[in-house]
């Protein structure tokens, strides 16, 4: 008699805790919190860029970066979220390269002489072309031996007057990388 009370009672323990599972109600998973990750640690030559430095000079808002390293060359684009232009890209490779070949090979024809920058430096506005905008370019042979290219492509529409009331700013920016700490 006891074994069938013992089985009875065990009985209604499992059968009032299932039913305790069903009554329960759904907890919501918490709520994402959203948080600013440097640009730097994307690595590459992420490292040498700084979100809020990028908005303090340029007035625009990046939050997405992403790095590639091959062999001596280091590189990171930048973007706002999801959108695909603007985009910020930087380029850093070590380089033999002198002042006078940088100056007679490396700088593009029609490009505009920048000063204060590294050994010598250079920008230029490129033409919108198929699904961008005008892009501007500010390139450098900075002071230890390394090339450095700093690129900004437009929206598609954007005017050239525009791009190139940037070029002003991206060459502020420039002024900032640090290429020694690659």
């Amino acid at each position: 008699m006891r074994g069938r009370i013992v089985v009875a009672g065990l009985a209604g323990l499992l059968v009032s805790g299932c039913a305790a599972d069903a009554e329960s109600s759904a907890v919501p998973p918490p709520t994402p919190i959203a948080v600013d990750v440097a640009a730097a640690s994307s690595g590459g030559a992420c490292r040498l860029l700084d979100f809020a430095l990028i908005e303090q000079l340029i007035k625009v808002r990046f939050d997405v970066a992403a790095a590639s390293e091959r062999g001596d060359t280091h590189t990171c684009v930048i973007r706002a979220g999801n959108a695909p232009l603007p985009e910020l890209m930087l380029s850093v490779s070590e380089t033999s390269v002198d002042k006078t070949t940088f100056g007679a090979d490396v700088v593009p024809t029609k490009a505009t002489k920048v000063t204060g920058l590294g050994q010598q430096a250079y920008r230029r506005t490129v033409a919108a072309a198929s699904g961008h905008g005008p892009a501007v370019e500010v390139g450098w042979l900075a002071t230890d031996s390394r090339l450095a290219t700093l690129t900004w492509t437009s929206a598609r529409g954007t005017e050239r007057a525009v791009a190139e009331k940037l070029a002003g700013e991206l060459i502020a920016l420039a002024k900032k990388v640090d290429t020694r700490a690659l």
